[in-house]
């Protein structure tokens, strides 16, 4: 396919900016040495969503070494939508850093909080309750138009479902942890797309 060659050190370049800084991050978080319990998941997210990841992040590598290696599920984009995927990528990258510099050690990979949670509401989170997510599907958008790969996009839309399905237990803790104050958070504040009206029809 054409232009893959350009289309590769663009992702390879954002990958390369942006990893680094969420390592930091996640590596801060780790200092707690807190033991989380990811069985909070559900068994269906336990089992699935990781290899899931997994699977989709191998094809990313492939197509980035050698697009050929993705070539039985490519399909035929025009350029212009695979640069529509890079808008969506550094849209993707901004929105990443902005929500780890906002959560701090707060940072988890579960629905579990840590002993000594905070509840954020600043930064992107003062507009949605789930910016990672946001992040997430902006940037799984972003791969699968840039690569225009089928399976990508198909592997990245069920991997945000099931965390879709994780997010339910992830508020139901986050509503036994910070009781009214998250229920008002909730009633406030969109959970990916940020709320015109806030309740009582207050702008």
């Amino acid at each position: 396919m054409e232009h893959d060659d350009l289309f590769r050190l663009i992702m390879l370049a954002g990958i390369v900016t942006v990893l680094p800084i969420g390592l930091y991050h996640r590596l801060q978080s780790q200092k707690t040495r807190e033991k989380l319990d990811r069985r909070q998941e559900g068994l269906l997210v336990l089992l699935t969503l990781r290899p899931l990841a997994l699977v989709r992040m191998i094809g990313v590598a492939a197509w980035l070494i050698n697009p050929q290696w993705m070539s039985w599920s490519a399909v035929g984009l025009p350029v212009w939508i695979r640069w529509c995927g890079v808008g969506f990528g550094v849209a993707a990258a901004g929105l990443l850093v902005w929500v780890f510099r906002a959560l701090g050690q707060n940072i988890t990979d579960t629905v579990v909080t840590r002993k000594n949670h905070s509840l954020v509401t600043s930064g992107p989170y003062r507009w949605v309750r789930h910016p990672f997510y946001l992040a997430f599907a902006l940037a799984i958008t972003a791969d699968s138009l840039v690569t225009a790969n089928w399976f990508l996009a198909v592997t990245g839309a069920l991997a945000f479902l099931l965390i879709m399905i994780r997010t339910v237990r992830e508020e139901e803790n986050l509503v036994k942890r910070f009781g009214d104050d998250y229920r008002r958070y909730q009633q406030t504040t969109g959970a990916l797309v940020p709320r015109l009206r806030r309740s009582g029809g207050q702008v």
